[in-house]
């Protein structure tokens, strides 16, 4: 009772002052307060903002577990001291050592993600004098998972500041911002320091030399192999499936982005239209590619072969065209809003970044571009379907009248 005094006093304190925002966000951080709205609603629901941001870091907290398992069987893998993992359940990838490892330097992109995020975000709360706003609850999350382990924090946090401020505070805040910020962050890093994405190298924590040998061992990840026509060096698809493979943090394990993908189609707060017709559009383009080399338009010379011939069911289990898919293309507030609009821009999604990994070895990735190029042309794709609607309904009516 003395403590809910207490935060009743100082919610009285604050009522009304500058940083009145900043302690709401603190004091109903884990619950809602007892308010009912007291105009006139169009829709009642039991969910809200802050109910659907923690469905959806539900739905990531396996890739962060997974990912950090990971982060240390690739290192102690890439240094020689154990041997090729003996299948998701074996019991050489979920040791202790790779898990303190690898949350070693996961934990930190974390903390640095949401400390300074969530301090742009107060910041603009109180200087604008509004409540803090629960987008970058997700956005938090997803950071870590989208980026090389191995990124320095100070680089990770410019790129935070930049992705919030010019993804989403320039345009309102939550809900009225055109960019994903999470994917802004991503090509922030990707613009100002190629080096640090280019996602070709194997993380190797410590900075001390092993037997003469540097820390850092370099190692292809399973993109930059197709692309340079590389052999994979013992990988098969069931590793690439479950995810024992180098890559970033969040985007390995396609079996546990699926378990995620199942799980938000199943709460209403991922679109599985836009999930499924991105998987059918990346499926297309790499027909389309499929087609072209069985065709001999293009040889095994070319830059381009190693990608191309890849099958196609295969660009699925490889990068991070499922992660983007599940957890990026169906952002609600970036993504288009008309059932049919989302079946449009999520296959363009697919479609287009199969044709950027293609295309761009020198980065073989392409997801995240293609979601924020199609984030611009959302609002554009809904426009075009409402105008069709519209006139297909003009029509009727002008039947009927006549």
């Amino acid at each position: 009772m003395g403590l809910k005094q207490n935060l009743h006093n100082l919610k009285e304190k604050y009522k009304g002052k500058k940083m009145a925002p900043a302690f709401n966000a603190l004091h109903t951080f884990l619950y809602l307060p007892n308010e009912t709205t007291h105009n006139g609603t169009h829709i009642k629901a039991a969910d809200d903002l802050k109910r659907t941001m923690n469905t959806v870091i539900m739905a990531l907290v396996p890739c962060l577990i997974f990912g950090m398992f990971n982060a240390g069987y690739q290192h102690y893998l890439a240094l020689g001291e154990i041997q090729q993992a003996d299948g998701f359940l074996g019991a050489s990838f979920w040791t202790l050592d790779n898990f303190i490892i690898g949350a070693w330097t996961v934990l930190p992109l974390v903390v640095v993600s949401y400390g300074v995020g969530l301090a742009v975000e107060f910041l603009f709360a109180v200087i604008k004098g509004h409540e803090v706003e629960e987008g970058y609850l997700v956005t938090g999350m997803l950071v870590p998972l989208i980026v090389p382990v191995d990124i320095p924090l100070w680089m990770l946090a410019v790129a935070v500041i930049f992705g919030v401020v010019i993804g989403k505070e320039v345009f309102g805040g939550t809900g009225m911002n055109i960019l994903n910020p999470a994917l802004t962050i991503r090509a922030f890093l990707f613009f100002a320091y190629p080096t640090w994405m280019s996602g070709d190298k194997v993380w190797v924590h410590g900075a001390v030399e092993r037997a003469g040998t540097p820390d850092a061992i370099s190692g292809e990840t399973i993109l930059g192999a197709y692309a340079q026509n590389t052999s994979l060096a013992g990988i098969d698809y069931w590793d690439m499936f479950w995810g024992i493979i180098p890559g970033s943090v969040g985007e390995t394990s396609k079996f546990l982005i699926i378990i995620g993908a199942l799980f938000l189609i199943f709460t209403k707060v991922g679109s599985w239209r836009i999930i499924f017709s991105t998987l059918i559009g990346a499926l297309v383009m790499g027909l389309i590619f499929n087609g072209v080399v069985e065709a001999g338009w293009i040889g095994d010379t070319s830059k381009f072969y190693g990608l191309m011939s890849v099958p196609f069911w295969q660009h699925l289990i490889i990068g991070s065209i499922l992660f983007g898919a599940v957890y990026m293309a169906t952002d609600p507030v970036t993504a288009s809003q008309t059932n049919k609009g989302k079946w449009i821009y999520g296959f363009l999604i697919g479609f287009i970044s199969i044709m950027i990994r293609v295309f761009n070895p020198a980065y073989p990735e392409g997801v995240f571009l293609a979601i924020l190029l199609m984030n611009v042309f959302a609002p554009t794709i809904d426009h075009y379907v409402i105008q069709g609607n519209v006139k297909r309904r003009m029509k009727r009516v002008k039947v009927k009248a006549a």
